[in-house]
């Protein structure tokens, strides 16, 4: 079964980040066996740190990604839990693009790796995490909550 990859671990790599580069790449290596996918929304994020078309394609190649829309009962999803957030009094703008890729997930029944545990295991329930907090051995600690 693929994985989904979200946008923090590629960022995580790509960036060298101190903390949690290690961990994503592990991730990625540990999952590519059974393949590893990304969705509109990660792709347009990667693009919005990349200097060029052509790097945001060389970093899918390199990482072997596929990329797969979204399933129109994953978009369905996503506005439900969206709309479940603003009505708790969610105060963030910015995280759709979050529970478009959690809405992805539990309608492909795919697992999605990410830091993003809090938003994507209250709002998904059936989606599977594979985070800092699943990865039992990998020696680093928990990711902060958002």
């Amino acid at each position: 079964m693929p994985a989904l990859v979200d946008t923090n671990v590629l960022i995580d790599i790509l960036t060298d980040d101190p903390q949690w580069a290690d961990w994503s790449l592990r991730q990625l290596e540990r999952h590519s066996g059974t393949g590893l996918v990304i969705n509109p929304i990660v792709y347009a994020e990667l693009c919005f740190g990349c200097p060029s078309i052509e790097f945001v394609e060389d970093v899918i190649r390199r990482f072997g990604l596929t990329y797969q829309e979204i399933p129109r009962q994953g978009l369905f999803r996503a506005a439900k839990a969206f709309g479940e957030y603003k009505a708790r009094k969610g105060l963030k703008a910015s995280v759709l693009p979050d529970f478009l890729i959690g809405g992805h997930a539990e309608a492909a029944g795919i697992p999605i790796i990410t830091r993003d545990t809090k938003r994507l295991g209250t709002y998904f329930p059936h989606a599977k995490l594979i985070s800092p907090k699943t990865s039992a051995g990998d020696g680093l600690k928990p990711a902060p909550e958002k």
